[in-house]
C-alpha cells in the first residue's frame, strides 16, 4: 500500500485528490496539512467523504511527510520549493500540483510568478507529468510537475500535428475556456456567483502564466520554437475546460488528420479522438480523468481546428496527478481512475 501525504488539501485540488484516492485500492492517505484548518476534521470541511476519512488536518511536519511514500503538493507556489527538497532527501518522493517545477528556466519562472525561484537546484530532475509525452521518464523520477489544466488541454489538441511536422509553429491559436474552479476556492470577488453567473469573459490576454508552459511543451514536440497565442476566458460553469486550437497546415496534402489523432493515441487510456465531425461537450468528461478530442479541416482549407475538452480538477489537476504516481509505483496506470463522467 502506498503510503500518501497531502499538503495542502483544503482547496479543490486537495479535495479532488482525496475524493479519487478513498477509490484508490493501492493508496492510503496518511497525513493531510492545512495552517489555517489545524484539527479539524476533513470530513467536517467536506461532508462528501464522510465515512472515507478519520483525519484531521495538522501543520506540516517534514519527517511526518518524508515518512510517506509520496507527498502531493495542492498548494500556492512558492510553497513546494520550501518542502520538497527535504522530503526528497529523506527518501521520499514529491507531486507538485501548483507550477514550481514545470518550467525548466528558473528566470523565466521567476518573470512570471512574481519571485525568484526557490529550488532552481532540483529543475533538472523534476520530470513534467504529462504521460502521453513523457511516459518512460515519469515512471523514474521521483520529483513530479502535473501539468496545468490549460496546457494539458491545449498540448494535447496541437502535439500530433507539430510532431508529424504537418502545421506553421507560428501563428497557433489557442482559445480557451475554464469553469470557475480553476480560479480556486479562496474568496474572490470575481468568483462571486453575481459576478460569474451569466456571463462570460476573457482575461490576462496580455499574458497569462501558462502560456510559457503551453509554449515549453509544443516547442518540444515541434522541435524548434513556437509562436503561440493564448486567450483565456472564465464561463458560468464549475468544472471544465474547452480548448478550441487553431492552426495552419503547411501543405493542402496534409494525408488523413482523423486518422493521425487515432494513430497517435490509440494506446493512451485517458485520450478519446472522437469520431470525425464531433463536437465535444465538458460535461462527457465531468468528474474523470479523460480528454476528448476532435479534430476538424473547415472546407478542407489549410485551417486546422482542434476542439479539446477536460474536467481541469481531474485530468486538469489531481486525477492526472494520481495516474503519474501509477506510473511512478509501477502500477496500471488507469487504477483508481476508471471513473464514468457525470450526466446530466
Amino acid at each position: 500500500m502506498i503510503k500518501v501525504g497531502i499538503v495542502g488539501g483544503t482547496g479543490y485540488t486537495g479535495v479532488e485528490l482525496l475524493r479519487l484516492l478513498a477509490q484508490h485500492p493501492e493508496a492510503q492517505v496518511e497525513v493531510i496539512t492545512s495552517r489555517s484548518e489545524e484539527g479539524v476534521a476533513v470530513a467536517d470541511m467536506y461532508p462528501n467523504l464522510r465515512g472515507h476519512y478519520d483525519l484531521c488536518f495538522s501543520v506540516p511536519d517534514v519527517a511526518q511527510l518524508a515518512a510517506c511514500d509520496v507527498v502531493f503538493f495542492a498548494t500556492p507556489h512558492g510553497v513546494a520549493h520550501s518542502l520538497a527538497g527535504e522530503i526528497l532527501e529523506n527518501g521520499g518522493r514529491v507531486i507538485d500540483l501548483s507550477a514550481d517545477f514545470r518550467i525548466r528556466d528558473p528566470e523565466l519562472w521567476a518573470q512570471w510568478y512574481g519571485q525568484d525561484h526557490g529550488a532552481p537546484d532540483l529543475l533538472n530532475e523534476a520530470v513534467y507529468g504529462l504521460p502521453e509525452v513523457n511516459r518512460e521518464t515519469i515512471r523514474s523520477t521521483r520529483l513530479l510537475a502535473v501539468p496545468g489544466c490549460y496546457p494539458t488541454a491545449v498540448q494535447l489538441a496541437a502535439i500530433p500535428l507539430l510532431e508529424a511536422g504537418l502545421i506553421r509553429p507560428e501563428g497557433i491559436i489557442a482559445d480557451c475556456k475554464s469553469g470557475v474552479s480553476g480560479a480556486g476556492r479562496g474568496a474572490k470577488v470575481g468568483s462571486l456567483l453575481c459576478e460569474t453567473s451569466e456571463s462570460m469573459m476573457a482575461y490576462s490576454v496580455a499574458g497569462h502564466r501558462h502560456l510559457p508552459e503551453i509554449c515549453q511543451g509544443l516547442s518540444d514536440a515541434a522541435g524548434q520554437a513556437v509562436d503561440l497565442t493564448f486567450v483565456p476566458h472564465l464561463t458560468p460553469m464549475i468544472r471544465g475546460i474547452h480548448a478550441t486550437v487553431y492552426s495552419e497546415l503547411k501543405s493542402q496534402d496534409a494525408g488523413d488528420l482523423q486518422a493521425l489523432f487515432e494513430q497517435r493515441y490509440a494506446n493512451e487510456p485517458f485520450v478519446d479522438v472522437m469520431p470525425a465531425g464531433s463536437h465535444p461537450a465538458t460535461r462527457s468528461v465531468r468528474g474523470v480523468n479523460m480528454c476528448r478530442l476532435s479534430v476538424h479541416r473547415p472546407g478542407n482549407g489549410n485551417r486546422v481546428v482542434v476542439l479539446s475538452v477536460i474536467d481541469n480538477l481531474v485530468k486538469g489537476a489531481s486525477g492526472q496527478a494520481i495516474q503519474n504516481m501509477n506510473l511512478m509505483f509501477d502500477l496500471e496506470e488507469t487504477t483508481g481512475l476508471n471513473q464514468v463522467g457525470l450526466m446530466p
